[in-house]
């Protein structure tokens, strides 16, 4: 194991905001549906403008949202995408849709007719939905699920899950499914207005807003490439078939690793059972076992031999275990470069470089560092706090994300 000492000279800082022409970061598809901790495509474009040419394969196996594949397709690149969120499978459908016309109001109207009943497979859902919002949402669900015209039941899709959690008790500034005495007084308020109306004003406004981007997207002039999208994978266990030129990815964040928790309502509602979320839940890093992987790097050594309480010493080696150790066994099928898009974390006050100890590991296993990009965060999906409710100490959440380029040698 070595110290990787060139680490902090190779970092540059930038903005990738500035280095690629793109309106926003969510222009187009890129937006359609609030994910944490989201991949900007800026990045993405950045690193397939300088880095790949058309008929490259480009692999995320932390795909999240699914921006990758979303970008890929614009440079011409084929891909292969894996999160243990299902949810992928049907976000990446709808954000590389083509186009085609729809009668938005006839759709809502529909909608607002159905006779159709849907009930989630979800025993606490009553705790999370007013009756009377329940009865429409249950319907409007019904109807989704009786569609048999793909392109109007996927651009319904997103509007529907927004606007069934507007009216439900969650909390939607959090990145986990919570009730709190803001949401309950939206509810209440909600009620006391004409909420139906409401109702089908938002979901007239969201599948009108979905068109508009796909038409967005598709300026953009997508490419017919070859393109694998998996969700349910466990990727700390899993392996590549065949391989890649590039890796491309955010990992889950060190502090944030419960993407699950946020997503089981949407999931409920898109019919997936209690039984399959909560199996997929249990392998979120917070409560799976990890077996233990030798982390290549000094500063991974030294920060360990700081941390004094045994949960947390627990939770660290867990985090570097199972995403580094993924990482490693993943980037044997790796045929150009990595491309590890993390941030700078802490732990009870302490902070943990993590693309440092990314980069001195992969340099002890022969990977080039060729360079780490530091970009401040301008808009993150992550909710923030003042101070920390699980430790009560002031907040100290990543507030820049680095890129860090390792080549094959």
């Amino acid at each position: 194991m070595v110290e990787n000492n060139d680490s902090a000279c190779r970092e540059r800082e930038v903005t990738f905001r500035e280095l690629i022409d793109l309106p926003s970061t969510t222009h187009a598809t890129f937006g359609l549906y609030r994910y944490p901790a989201k991949f900007i495509p800026q990045v993405i474009m950045y690193i397939l403008k300088n880095y790949a040419r058309p008929g490259m394969k480009v692999f995320d196996p932390f795909a999240g949202y699914g921006t990758v594949g979303v970008v890929s397709r614009v440079y011409g690149c084929d891909y292969e995408m894996w999160d243990l969120n299902p949810l992928i499978e049907t976000l990446h459908r709808i954000a590389v849709l083509e186009p085609a016309p729809i009668d938005v109001d006839a759709l809502v109207r529909a909608v607002e007719s159905s006779e159709h009943e849907f009930i989630p497979d979800w025993s606490n859902y009553e705790y999370w939905f007013p009756e009377e919002f329940f009865r429409v949402l249950s319907r409007a669900w019904g109807y989704y699920h009786s569609l048999e015209d793909q392109y109007a039941k996927l651009v319904l899709t997103i509007p529907l899950l927004r606007v069934s959690r507007h009216f439900s008790l969650d909390d939607m500034g959090r990145m986990k499914l919570s009730k709190s005495p803001r949401s309950c007084e939206r509810v209440a308020r909600l009620a006391k207005e004409d909420w139906e109306s409401r109702f089908s004003t938002m979901l007239r406004n969201g599948v009108s807003a979905v068109q508009r981007r796909l038409i967005e997207y598709n300026a953009l002039s997508p490419k017919c490439v070859s393109s694998t999208v998996r969700g349910g994978v466990d990727t700390l266990t899993a392996n590549l078939e065949g391989s890649a030129d590039i890796l491309i990815t955010s990992p889950p964040y060190l502090q944030s690793q419960e993407y699950m928790r946020y997503a089981k309502m949407d999931l409920y509602w898109l019919g997936y059972s209690e039984g399959e979320v909560r199996r997929l839940s249990k392998l979120e890093l917070p409560y799976r076992s990890v077996a233990p992987e030798r982390i290549r790097s000094e500063t991974f050594q030294k920060i360990r031999d700081g941390i004094r309480e045994h949960h947390i010493r627990k939770l660290y080696d867990a985090y570097f275990s199972g995403v580094i150790g993924a990482l490693t066994r993943l980037s044997k099928d790796i045929t150009s470069r990595l491309f590890l898009f993390v941030g700078r974390s802490s732990m009870r006050g302490r902070q943990v470089p993590i693309d440092r100890i990314m980069a001195e590991h992969f340099v002890d296993l022969g990977w080039t560092h060729e360079v780490t990009l530091v970009d401040t965060i301008v808009a993150r999906r992550l909710f923030s706090y003042h101070v920390n409710p699980a430790t009560q100490r002031r907040d100290d959440r990543t507030s820049a994300e680095n890129l860090v380029v390792l080549a094959k040698t």
